[in-house]
């Protein structure tokens, strides 16, 4: 029997997210965040979907309606997933080849404390703007740099910071970037006009974040002395051969990704690479883990698969590079797929049966002016990663719902699509159920809400693309109906 559906209302729409962020705050009370992430927050959210699924059915939306809407959004997550397990497997493999601690090792060489911070959001920038990939960025160089500043004394959650503020510059203006050509696919805009009238705002919010972590690193006082830096540098090499050769397997990567590979295939090559080193340079490692001996054929598949599916540690004399040398393999990552799947599952729900939309209409009503609409797509942007928990669709669902409003106030698209950039993109690794936050938190083993107030950059742009609105700056508009029309054409 087919029940007649109507559309939500907004406080139908808002109690499925006033719950969810209840219980969220719960957990982190209860569990002190130290282990929300553990399955209490993958209930919550999936606790919420069923929530708004039952609203749903009151309001005569079907159920098998609902289901495939869960799917399809799974299906938009599916990328990040396979992403997140290769991490998973290139981590392993780079720590038994003795790639990562090749790079911490001769970075500890060339790189001064007081410019750490600020050279890592740089190494960061130059890295992700030729990859185009800030998640490829941070699970290789970024696990480096972490190291690095880890033996430095740093704080893990303000390298972290630094590391994820340079390579989301990298990831919002690099024209190999995925979000950098969907913005302005969804907003009419053509790629370079889009990246050119982004700089306006992004230039201003990495020249900020640059100089705050330029002042932190002169004025902090991390307490590391130069012997303490010889003994890691000890350690590693006591554990590991460390060769300049090992550099080769990054810098493969890093050119093929450049050539334009999809991510999967370049960081699978990335996995190989790191296996096939670790048999070369580190048959040691090999025979310890495996625990085999004689067999040396029988010891590197058993040792490099481990790696890649499983947990690995290696032990060296240094306690604070002993955490680093930690990895879960592809089954270390589960957790943080289960977190993305319960949020697609929020996310997809609560699209299905229209309540997300029904919160960004009431919103656009009250709408008055230019700077309020710039202002309201970019608090979208934010709403949907928190609510829809990906990246991709906190730029698609705005962007084709204020497409018109923006047109109707004779803006440009590209002033949509750089605030669908600024407000995110960005955001999406701030946000700890988001695909972007969870992983980051996994890859580099610091919790998002941690490394949350030190992420400058991305806390800084989606302010920058409203001050600019409000104060009228570069906000750029058809000089007649006929240009507009033109477009629209």
């Amino acid at each position: 029997m087919t029940k007649h559906k109507r559309q939500p209302t907004l406080f139908e729409s808002v109690i499925p997210i006033i719950f969810l962020i209840i219980l969220l705050s719960s957990n982190v009370f209860i569990w002190k965040g130290g282990h929300t992430l553990d399955g209490s927050n993958q209930i919550a959210l999936m606790t919420a979907a069923a929530l708004s699924g039952i609203i749903g059915l009151r309001m005569g939306y079907r159920w098998d309606h609902m289901r495939d809407q869960i799917v399809k959004t799974i299906g938009t997550a599916m990328p990040a997933i396979l992403i997140l397990l290769l991490i998973g497997a290139l981590a392993g493999t780079w720590l038994i080849s003795g790639v990562v601690p090749a790079l911490i090792y001769y970075g500890l060489e060339v790189l001064h404390p007081s410019i750490f911070l600020f050279a890592a959001v740089v190494v960061s920038m130059i890295v992700s703007v030729a990859t185009g990939s800030s998640w490829s960025t941070i699970a290789t160089i970024g696990v480096a740099l972490l190291g690095i500043g880890d033996a430095m004394g740093f704080n893990k959650a303000i390298v972290a910071g630094a590391i994820i503020s340079g390579a989301y510059f990298g990831d919002k203006v690099s024209p190999l970037s995925d979000t950098t050509n969907l913005a302005p696919a969804v907003a009419g805009t053509d790629l370079f006009t889009h990246v050119r009238y982004m700089m306006y705002t992004t230039i201003p919010s990495i020249s900020i974040t640059l100089i705050i972590f330029l002042i932190m690193g002169f004025t902090m006082q991390t307490g590391v002395t130069t012997e303490h830096i010889s003994e890691v540098q000890k350690a590693i090499t006591d554990t590991f051969h460390i060769s300049p050769l090992l550099f080769l397997v990054p810098i493969i990567l890093f050119v093929i990704i450049v050539k334009k590979m999809p991510p999967l295939p370049a960081l699978g090559i990335g996995v190989v690479l790191g296996g096939i080193a670790a048999v070369i340079f580190q048959p040691h490692i090999i025979r310890e883990i495996s625990n085999v001996q004689g067999n040396y054929i029988k010891a590197s598949y058993i040792t490099v698969m481990q790696s890649m599916y499983g947990p690995t540690s290696i032990v060296t004399q240094s306690k604070a590079m002993n955490d680093l040398f930690s990895t879960g393999g592809m089954a270390g990552m589960l957790q943080t797929i289960w977190l993305i799947l319960s949020a697609m599952i929020f996310g997809g729900i609560m699209e299905s049966n229209g309540m997300l939309r029904k919160i960004t209409l009431s919103v656009l009503k009250l709408v008055k002016s230019d700077a309020g609409l710039i202002s309201t797509t970019a608090g979208s942007c934010i709403f949907f990663n928190v609510t829809a928990s990906d990246q991709y669709i906190s730029i698609v669902m705005p962007g084709e719902m204020y497409h018109d409003a923006f047109q109707e106030r004779n803006l440009k698209p590209e002033v949509l699509s750089r605030t669908l950039e600024d407000a995110g993109t960005v955001t999406s690794v701030l946000i700890p159920w988001n695909t972007g936050g969870a992983t980051q938190a996994k890859v580099l083993g610091v919790p998002t809400l941690e490394y949350l107030p030190f992420a400058f950059f991305n806390l800084i742009s989606p302010v920058m693309t409203v001050i600019f609105a409000v104060l009228n700056i570069r906000i750029r508009r058809f000089k007649d109906n006929k240009a507009k029309n033109r477009l629209s054409d």
